[in-house]
């Protein structure tokens, strides 16, 4: 980073560690040292809008989205006794089915749990 001069920003810097669900005890805890900062490993990460976790089940990320989209309905029905029918289809269309859309490919994987949620 220096060579490049590039500054870590830490208010952005979060350190994840992946493992196995059976294997997260075994993560350290301690501050992994970057330059002369010291920073916490977390839980779940967001990169691109996409949240990974620590054991990478996509948990955080489908909880995310189900709530985004939920927020989202409850919105549209709010206005949908003044839109027509073809309106309300376009709403949901552009503000639930775009969410659930985006980044589908990181959820090959997912656990049939995770799937019914979604």
């Amino acid at each position: 980073m220096a060579t490049d001069r590039f500054q870590l920003n830490h208010a952005k810097t979060e350190v994840l560690w992946c493992s196995s669900s059976r294997r997260q005890h075994q993560i350290p805890a301690d501050p992994v040292r970057i330059g002369n900062t010291g920073v916490l490993p977390v839980w779940s990460v967001r990169d691109l809008g996409v949240y990974t976790d620590a054991d990478v089940t996509m948990r955080v990320h489908v909880t995310t989205v189900v709530h985004s989209c939920f927020a989202a309905l409850r919105r549209i029905r709010s206005v949908r006794r003044v839109l027509p029918r073809h309106t309300l289809l376009i709403l949901v269309r552009a503000l639930i089915v775009i969410k659930l859309d985006y980044c589908n490919s990181v959820l090959a994987r997912m656990s049939v749990q995770l799937h019914d949620r979604l």
